[in-house]
């Protein structure tokens, strides 16, 4: 089941007194990219991220955001230099002495005086926070993997169907090709017959320059590779690995068989339906850059 490059996956968790949030996000890209957002504390889970996000995913522009909050502000400690609290409480009293000033210091105003608290993160017990975040990734890498493989099944759909009309096309181009050879049989003799105004009409000619202009215009062999490859294309949809490079090399050969076709024939039936099958196919190479 081919699965799409784009996807959106989201958790929360709450351990104790810490609430954990992990978001992932992917767009297109051909090989897998990732980045991350954090608080600065916890720079040590990155790699690791990576490594759990890179089993479910091969290709993608993946960004995931994490929030790590302690509910209860535990984690934080504040300390008070109550030596340099005092020196400045002394030093402000002496100069309301010295100035005449009234004396309203309060304790509330000792908090706009910088640098006598100073707040502290305690360090986290690095084990601990990346099992509760490793947790809390798994389960929105899951509802991530889970809207891939939806959009994967739609455009699974989407393909299947542009592909029986691909094939469709096909058959009739085989079905006009003989006919086409035909025609330009009949047309020729009646050419000669023009010119020669009567006469005898040498038919082995005629059969000669008809089998030149049947090799010259055989698409036989381009139809047979054409139905090889739809085949191919079926079957890898059902694949449960990666598809995407692969149906992409599918396309180009699909592409230059139809090229192909279409410069042999100049017949305008054919070459209506090439133009049609080209256009299928570029929709096809289009549903496909989107696929993993």
């Amino acid at each position: 089941m081919p699965r799409s490059m784009t996807g959106y996956g989201r958790s929360k968790k709450v351990f104790g007194n810490r609430e954990i949030t992990v978001e992932l996000r992917a767009v297109n890209h051909r090989f897998f990219e990732f980045s991350a957002k954090y608080p600065r504390q916890y720079a040590f889970i990155e790699d690791k991220l990576k490594a759990l996000y890179a089993t479910e995913i091969n290709r993608g522009k993946v960004e995931t955001y994490i929030t790590i909050v302690t509910t209860d502000g535990s984690d934080i400690s504040v300390d008070v230099n109550t030596e340099l609290a005092r020196n400045y409480i002394n030093a402000l009293r002496k100069a309301g002495t010295d100035l005449e000033l009234r004396d309203d210091l309060t304790l509330s105003q000792l908090f706009r005086i910088p640098d006598i608290f100073t707040v502290t993160k305690q360090e986290a017990d690095e084990a601990e926070i990346w099992q509760e975040v490793s947790e809390t990734a798994s389960e929105a890498l899951a509802g991530f993997v889970a809207m891939r493989e939806a959009e994967g099944a739609r455009l699974k759909t989407d393909i299947l169907a542009k592909l029986d009309l691909i094939e469709s096309m096909v058959c009739e181009i085989e079905k006009r090709s003989p006919t086409v050879t035909e025609e330009y049989q009949s047309r020729l003799y009646q050419k000669l017959q023009d010119l020669l105004d009567g006469k005898n009409v040498d038919e082995a000619r005629i059969l000669t320059e008809t089998a030149i202009f049947a090799d010259k215009t055989a698409v036989d062999e381009e139809t047979v590779r054409l139905h090889s490859h739809i085949t191919a294309f079926r079957e890898l949809l059902d694949e449960k690995e990666p598809i995407g490079k692969k149906l992409d090399f599918l396309v180009q050969e699909i592409n230059r068989e139809i090229n192909t076709t279409g410069s042999k024939c100049s017949d305008l039936a054919i070459t209506k339906i090439v133009v049609e099958l080209k256009s299928a196919v570029e929709k096809i190479r289009e549903q496909i850059q989107n696929i993993e």
